[in-house]
């Protein structure tokens, strides 16, 4: 959807081929396969719980840009990483750096040694440019800090910013999404939960801006065969000629196709696509499991202290938040569990989960109402990793989440490569 609207914006046509029945991807709407109460209206949720930031500038960008009411649409709260029984940390509402530094020195159940060491480290971090080695993990940038702040801050944060576990997880990267976030303008660490489901945040109103403009979003239709013209410059897709052609799809399914392009197209060409297929191909990937779970209906509606709680993640309890979709404009009492980094099968999961609910937060007579597991939901933000180009040739390039770039696999990493990649292709045409 960015880049067809980066597109259109700068006077072109776009036809979007989406290969699913609803756009938007891993964000995106679905309806609970849970039908045991045929009185009430399907239950519609997410292709798993997302969050977003108030960093993310060019997602709220184009959000505003298609008439989503992004005030109404996302709940805005200031960063808290707070657990069930109220330790852990929040941001007070003021501009950096001060909202770390109050937030740091009065975290609950942190006593001055750990306040302090936090405090020289984040310094260190801001001396340096939020800058390390390539090599280096989050695990090795934090290595002197005490036990309890990795496992009650920056273990959450890791996770839940790179999807991958602190000794695994790019510290370059890990340091860039601080920069921008914890560290930049005001507001930038905000929390931003959405109130409305994936699909009305944005795709669904994405397309419906695109079809206004003119554009053409064909959903259910697989594109299968990508030809280039090389006198031209131009490629066919399922026999239609194009002047540039986006692949805004998962690294996998973009391998596959840029690998069948190389096949007929002439040798010049086919080495430089074997080569971008090759590094799309290389890339490892992390899973993250949404349990979604109904609890007692409360008469307040709330079940949980506070719209997001984190949650102590260890063997057998997987999940590192926990979201009260009923202070967010759904169901009283839903409940969606996050496990990032997840490993088990669905009904290990659920039944983990559902362990840690009544351990971690008093609850008991839940039910699982429907688990959502990516499997390829991220790939693995590990240090050094190279990434494929957005350019893969002459007329054709790709926008992902994975593309190469500063951050790990976010909706706004993915927002600003398909405005990137869509500003490229439009500008053949200028």
């Amino acid at each position: 959807m960015a880049a067809a609207i980066a597109v259109v914006d700068t006077g072109h046509h776009a036809t979007v081929f989406e290969a699913a029945r609803t756009v938007g991807g891993r964000a995106r709407a679905l309806v609970a396969s849970d039908t045991s109460d045929t009185e009430t209206p399907p239950l519609v949720l997410d292709n798993g719980q997302h969050i977003l930031i108030g960093a993310y500038t060019e997602s709220l960008r184009l959000m505003r840009h298609v008439g989503v009411d992004v005030e109404a649409a996302l709940l805005r709260l200031p960063l808290a990483l707070r657990f069930p029984d109220d330790s852990g940390l929040q941001w007070p509402n003021l501009p950096p750096p001060w909202d770390a530094l109050l937030g740091i020195a009065s975290a609950r159940n942190w006593d001055w040694r750990e306040r302090f060491a936090l405090l020289r480290l984040a310094a260190r971090w801001r001396i340096g440019r939020f800058k390390c080695s390539s090599e280096s993990s989050v695990a090795d940038l934090c290595a002197k800090l005490p036990p309890r702040l990795m496992t009650e801050f920056i273990e959450p944060l890791c996770v839940a910013a790179l999807n991958t576990p602190a000794h695994a997880a790019s510290g370059q990267v890990f340091l860039r999404v601080l920069k921008d976030s914890l560290f930049s303008g005001r507001g930038g660490s905000n929390l931003l939960l959405p109130r409305v489901n994936l699909g009305e945040l944005f795709p669904e109103a994405a397309a419906r801006w695109l079809r206004d403009q003119g554009s053409i979003v064909r959903t259910g239709l697989r594109a299968r065969l990508i030809t280039p013209m090389p006198q031209s410059g131009r490629w066919i897709v399922d026999g239609t000629r194009f002047d540039a052609v986006v692949l805004a799809t998962p690294s996998t399914e973009a391998a596959r196709i840029v690998s069948r392009c190389a096949q007929t197209a002439p040798y010049t060409m086919a080495v430089p696509l074997c080569d971008w297929a090759s590094s799309a191909q290389a890339l490892a990937f992390e899973s993250i499991a949404t349990v979604y779970v109904q609890g007692p209906v409360p008469a307040d509606g709330r079940l949980l202290k506070r719209p997001m709680l984190a949650l102590h993640s260890h063997a057998g309890r997987p999940a590192q938040f926990v979201f009260d979709r009923g202070q967010l404009g759904g169901p009283a009492g839903l409940l969606a569990f996050v496990a990032s980094a997840s490993q088990g099968d669905r009904a290990q999961i659920e039944q983990q989960v559902l362990q840690q609910a009544q351990e971690a937060l008093g609850l008991g007579h839940l039910r699982a109402l429907q688990t959502v597991i990516e499997k390829r939901a991220t790939f693995a933000c590990t240090p050094g990793l190279q990434r494929p180009d957005a350019k893969i040739s002459p007329g054709l390039w790709a926008c992902g989440d994975y593309i190469a770039g500063p951050y790990p696999a976010t909706l706004e990493g993915a927002v600003r490569s398909g405005t990137a990649a869509g500003l490229s292709a439009a500008a053949l045409k200028q």
